[in-house]
């Protein structure tokens, strides 16, 4: 594995790589890696002759008051993981040579951004979204690989991919579950025991309202009530529990065919989000 912290030689690498006909396998990641992260990185192994990943804390992304500075970071464990997964090249940019002096120019998608996270984060989606855009153009993959736990960015970053015209697969994967179905996160190395057992509180809603929908109940302002009561017994704050069109991210009127339940709950002063996939 080589590590490249220069976009420059990052860009020229590639350049060479795609002029002798290799596809380039991408996982953008922000670091503190669990097995989340390598299951994308290893279906990318799987699907290319060259994998790259990007570790960069995006900046763009954080509110002045969320956890930028105290976001985990561990490089020396982070590469040690990938170590093991046949990664060619890891990208860690320095900050100021990937937001050059006077950086100005920013990536909106617009309407997908409104709800659910978009609410609660302002100008969340837009550093995400904008990153997104920068390392497309530094690594020019063929295909991307996210997971699913991060449902509306997933969403959001197939729509500008597509409203770009960029000539990239995005591969969305299953989102991966500790043992008790805590979905994994790099902000759960925030939760002390006690807080992990009361996050479980998340995937156990969701569970349960699959199980409602799929035994036949159709009253979702029944249901959403119910999974607020059950979240809000063990979660210190919920900022939302919706039901929305899983392309639009419109909330859901009546059920006649797939939707996403989609959560967002604080646990002391962890932030979680989780969300399922419902087929009636």
């Amino acid at each position: 594995m080589k590590v490249i912290r220069s976009t420059a030689q990052l860009q020229k690498t590639m350049a060479q790589l795609r002029a002798r006909r290799k596809s380039i396998g991408f996982v953008p990641t922000m670091g503190a890696f669990h097995e989340g992260h390598l299951s994308l990185v290893r279906k990318a192994r799987r699907e290319n002759g060259v994998v790259v990943v990007s570790l960069f804390v995006n900046p763009l992304q954080f509110g002045p008051h969320e956890d930028f500075k105290r976001y985990p970071r561990n490089f020396a464990r982070d590469r040690r993981l990938l170590s093991g997964t046949k990664v060619d090249y890891l990208f860690i940019p320095n900050l100021r040579s990937f937001y050059l002096a006077g950086f100005q120019t920013f990536v909106e998608v617009t309407e997908l951004s409104r709800g659910l996270c978009g609410k609660f984060r302002s100008g969340h989606f837009r550093g995400v979204a904008t990153v997104v855009t920068k390392l497309f153009n530094v690594v020019r993959p063929h295909r991307a690989y996210f997971g699913a736990k991060d449902y509306q960015q997933v969403v959001l970053i197939r729509r500008m991919a597509k409203d770009l015209n960029f000539d990239i697969g995005i591969k969305i994967l299953p989102t991966v579950r500790d043992q008790a179905g805590l979905a994994l996160s790099s902000r759960n190395a925030y939760l002390s025991d006690q807080n992990r057992a009361r996050a479980l509180a998340i995937p156990y809603a969701l569970a349960w309202i699959k199980k409602e929908v799929r035994t036949g109940k159709r009253n979702l302002s029944a249901l959403r009530s119910e999974v607020l009561r059950r979240l809000h017994q063990s979660l210190d704050r919920v900022d939302y529990v919706e039901m929305v069109e899983p392309e639009s991210l419109t909330p859901v009127k009546r059920i006649h065919g797939p939707f996403v339940v989609a959560v967002a709950g604080w646990v002391g002063k962890t932030r979680l989000i989780d969300n399922a996939i419902i087929r009636p």
